[in-house]
């Protein structure tokens, strides 16, 4: 028998490697993302300093312990009071600049007795003293002093640096040290002289008390020591954190003492994540071996649902642990969305029930989370159905977000203390939640059809509008053609929605399945005037036959140049499978004097591939009975269920549908609905009177019985 039953459909062995690696692949990241919590410390707590507190926190006893927080605190507090500690002001360093002071002083007296040089070389050596930087005004007045009045201002300058050098300076007093210099400088200078010894002076006021790090440090560990350990008292009812206010370090520490909050064994946390993805990957591997969902033959498919399923689970253990409000608005529900809208309601249903059960696991409000994602997820996909229409996707919103706030009123109003404001913030997350979700999917299913492939309801529509432009062109250049096409599209619609096979996509495959046909549509019978000439007369069987083929591959280029779906390709392709032209090869047999051994038989068979899905095949059964009815108009029921049956039978003979899904049963259904349908098409039509007006209605009169 050439059907092959669903049920008994034999993966291939790379789609069974891949779907093993991805099962694996996917089973241990969603372990990774389970327990990451607990691979990022010690152990697992469920509050942390800095939190939001969920909840009102009161002491349920008198306790009195010995807080390390805040006497930690206490001792920080005790070493940033303790000013950093300077050593006594070292002698050696005053003695150092006086010394270095004394010499540029003798250096520029002999530059000044120097009889042998010219001012301006004078002037040039005393600018070139290392130690001390003159103005050029002051070197002109320096040389221009009298030597009773230089070695008064010698003597000053000397004086004056001694004075402050006694002092305890520090680096961060060279400035206001140097300001005071003035006021220290003799009154019998002039003011001239006296910012002469100004200058002088201020290029050798140096720091003689440095800081020492281990006075200071002495002096802090001191304080430290002298702080008593801080005992924190509190009384049984006592506050400890309100719900809503940041969890300081020194309440966590009471939180801990009291035992409010508590730490896990990272074992047991391990072993539960553990269990939970092992029960769920063996559940969801049982379920797709017996449903054979389409996707799951479909290597690109399998890794989108993949990556798909890993960004919501990663993303939402990365981002919700230990938040109030957040958890509640994060769009899980955009994953089975966005998966019922690329591969089905089915698969979109089973991976928003995983992704729920998963992502909630370990979280303190796992109680009311869980359902939560769960129920809003669920009717969020159920209420965007087949995604025939953007408004689709709003409706599908508002569903997870009524979901959402239905299940808050349900399982976290009974069983958590809150208040009107707490009650309108999730109510606002659950509404965002669902806005959101409903927009990634939207957003996401038309980029991922678009770059990958993907066919989308969204996209059927809109390709199959009758003001697409390729419909357009197919109008224009074979209207012949395109009338059989929408003829076909009905045919192959209506046994596609009796076997539970994607009608939508068989209706759109159906009206693009022949548009090659608009590239050279003279050479079609269906658009050739009545009485004009067939150019296929001129042609010889082999020339002709090819271009028949040809509309096959001209097809898919047109539809490639107007980027239709990839899956609309399968229906240009598949619809002749790897039939003959038999009229031109018959002709071909007949010009070689009836001996078939003489034609080459391969030059008049499609390229095929033969149909390899129920829709593919459909549409091929559907062209062949649209075209064999048109061409034999056949009379009766009994005629219309003959040439039906016998269409299908060819198919079979011929192998075309190895590779389909369709039963027995699908034939039967597939023959009926293509008996009704043609029964309506061919019904016969009263003749209409000579005299009767275009349009109007012919009644005849009743017989006699």
């Amino acid at each position: 028998m050439a059907i092959v039953p669903a049920r008994r459909r034999q993966t291939p062995p790379r789609i069974r490697v891949l779907q093993i690696i991805l099962l694996i692949l996917v089973s241990v990241i969603s372990y990774g993302a389970l327990v990451l919590p607990s691979l990022t410390g010690p152990a697992a707590i469920s509050l942390q300093a800095g939190d939001v507190s969920p909840s009102d926190f009161q002491a349920p006893q008198d306790i009195e312990y010995i807080s390390e927080v805040r006497t930690e605190e206490a001792h920080l507090a005790a070493e940033h009071a303790v000013a950093p500690v300077y050593a006594p002001p070292d002698p050696a360093i005053a003695r150092k600049q006086i010394e270095r002071l004394r010499a540029a002083l003798q250096y520029i007296t002999l530059v000044r007795g120097d009889e042998n040089a010219a001012p301006e070389q004078k002037a040039s050596d005393i600018a070139s003293l290392s130690d001390v930087t003159l103005k050029p005004q002051t070197i002109e007045q320096i040389l221009a002093l009298t030597p009773a009045r230089w070695d008064s201002i010698q003597q000053e300058s000397l004086n004056v640096l001694e004075q402050v050098m006694r002092r305890s300076i520090r680096d961060t007093d060279l400035d206001s040290v140097r300001r005071t210099l003035p006021s220290l400088v003799s009154l019998a200078l002039n003011e001239e002289q006296a910012a002469i010894v100004v200058e002088l002076v201020s290029a050798f006021v140096t720091a003689n008390s440095v800081y020492s790090a281990d006075l200071t440090e002495s002096a802090r560990q001191s304080a430290r020591d002298a702080v008593e350990p801080v005992v924190q008292r509190y009384k049984a009812g006592e506050i400890i954190v309100l719900r809503g206010q940041i969890i300081r370090p020194a309440q966590l520490e009471a939180l801990q003492k009291l035992g409010l909050i508590g730490r896990t064994s990272p074992w047991q946390e391990y072993a539960g994540a553990g269990a939970l993805v092992l029960m769920l990957t063996a559940l969801s591997g049982l379920y797709f071996s017996r449903r054979r969902l389409n996707f799951l033959f479909d290597a690109r498919s399998l890794v989108i649902v993949a990556l798909v399923f890993l960004v919501f689970v990663v993303g939402a253990r990365l981002i919700i642990p230990d938040r109030t409000v957040l958890p509640y608005a994060y769009p899980l529900s955009a994953a089975g969305l966005l998966i019922a809208t690329l591969f089905g309601l089915e698969a979109g249903i089973i991976f928003s029930i995983l992704i729920s059960l998963l992502v909630p696991y370990g979280m303190p409000n796992a109680f009311d989370l869980t359902p939560y994602f769960l129920l809003s997820s669920l009717a969020g996909v159920l209420v965007l159905g087949s995604a025939r229409r953007v408004w689709t996707f709003f409706r599908a919103g508002m569903g997870v977000a009524v979901a959402g706030i239905v299940v808050l009123a349900a399982f976290r109003l009974p069983f958590a203390s809150m208040d009107g404001v707490a009650m309108l913030q999730l109510t606002g997350a659950a509404i965002f939640s669902g806005l959101a979700s409903s927009s990634i999917a939207l957003l996401l299913q038309y980029f991922l059809a678009q770059t990958l492939g993907l066919t989308t309801a969204l996209q059927l529509i809109e390709i199959s509008r009758p003001d697409f432009p390729l419909l357009q062109f197919f109008l224009r250049n074979a209207p012949g053609t395109y009338q059989h096409s929408l003829q076909v599209a009905n045919l192959a619609e209506q046994a596609a929605e009796l076997i539970g096979a994607d009608a939508l996509l068989t209706r759109v495959g159906a009206l693009f399945h022949d548009v090659g046909k608009a590239l050279n549509p003279s050479f079609f019978i269906e658009n050739q005037a009545a009485d004009g000439n067939n150019p296929h007369d001129s042609l010889d069987p082999e020339e002709s036959a090819a271009v028949i083929i040809a509309h096959v591959p001209d097809g898919v280029t047109l539809a490639r140049k107007h980027r239709l779906p990839r899956r609309i390709d399968d229906f240009i392709l598949e619809h002749h499978g790897t039939m003959v032209t038999r009229y031109q090869h018959n002709l071909a047999v007949q010009a070689a004097g009836g001996d078939a051994s003489k034609v080459d038989i391969e030059k008049f068979r499609y390229p095929g591939p033969r149909p390899r899905s129920r829709e593919t095949a459909l549409l091929m059964l559907a062209d062949g009975v649209e075209a064999r009815s048109r061409a034999e108009r056949p009379q009766d029921e009994e005629a219309i269920r003959k040439l039906v049956r016998s269409t299908i039978e060819a198919a079979q003979k011929q192998g075309q549908l190895d590779d389909t899904q369709l039963t027995l049963k699908d034939l039967g259904v597939i023959t009926e609905a293509f008996v009704t349908i043609l029964k309506g098409t061919h019904h016969p039509r009263i003749a209409y009177p000579k005299d009767v007006t275009a349009g109007e209605d012919v009644v005849t009169a009743p017989r006699k019985v």
